[in-house]
């Protein structure tokens, strides 16, 4: 379970990292299905930057059990409440290959383009599990906007949900500085849906890698307008702590 000072910084900042959630031998299997899955496509030689693949998870065993088999479950129901949450059918495998000198203009949330059924892409959280060590900074680390979670529930109560569609994914508020979250391989990156983020760029040697699962309530679907309002409808124990 998060503490209160862990659930607390979430709520303020949109997005905490746990260090160390998963265990040495299922971080290697997790890697070596990472491994697996770019040998079987690897990415051309000339790409530089962004590379995804998006398995789905019942085909990845090990990659669901960085969630399912490990802390990372508990904590994630610290914040939304104890059998709210759906396994996640989908991965997204992250790299971010060098020499990648880039800087983000601005963030963005996820969901847009719609859905088949008219419907956004929206979810409750972010988990990802960083997958190689990101110690500084323009290490291919994800860029966030703290606090923007919360800005960009404001500008959806203010403007309504389906404001949503027009903003094609960036709504135009008033932003705070990014930071880049940085951390170990085997640490736990849990971000509130509405953070504002985006890729950064890689300078360094290495290739950065990352598993990120889209988690949703079990209730999200059906409320989705009111999530876009509301940061906290899908997370019951930050709202019972926040009043």
């Amino acid at each position: 379970m998060l503490d209160e000072g862990q659930v607390r910084e979430f709520a303020e900042r949109g997005y905490v990292v746990i260090p160390q959630v998963i265990p040495a031998d299922l971080l290697a299997a997790a890697s070596r299905t990472i491994d697996r899955i770019i040998e079987k496509k690897p990415p051309g030689a000339e790409v530089r930057g962004q590379h995804f693949y998006f398995p789905d998870t019942a085909k990845v065993p090990w990659l669901l059990a960085l969630l399912t088999e490990t802390a990372a479950w508990s904590y994630m129901e610290s914040l939304t409440g104890a059998d709210t949450l759906e396994v996640p059918r989908q991965v997204q495998v992250a790299l971010n290959i060098p020499p990648f000198p880039h800087r983000p203009g601005r963030p963005h949330i996820d969901g847009y383009p719609p859905l088949s059924d008219g419907r956004p892409g929206t979810f409750t959280m972010l988990a990802g599990v960083l997958m190689s060590d990101q110690l500084g900074e323009n290490g291919g680390n994800l860029w966030t906007w703290p606090g923007s979670h919360l800005t960009h529930a404001r500008f959806f109560d203010l403007k309504g949900p389906d404001a949503f569609f027009e903003a094609a994914g960036y709504p135009p508020v008033d932003l705070p500085e990014p930071e880049q979250v940085s951390g170990r391989a085997g640490d736990l990156l849990l971000a509130h849906y509405l953070l504002g983020h985006n890729i950064g760029g890689n300078i360094s040697d290495a290739t950065r890698r990352c598993a990120y699962f889209r988690i949703k309530h079990r209730d999200h679907d059906p409320r989705w307008r009111e999530s876009l309002r509301d940061a906290w409808v899908d997370y019951a124990p930050v709202r019972e702590l926040l009043t």
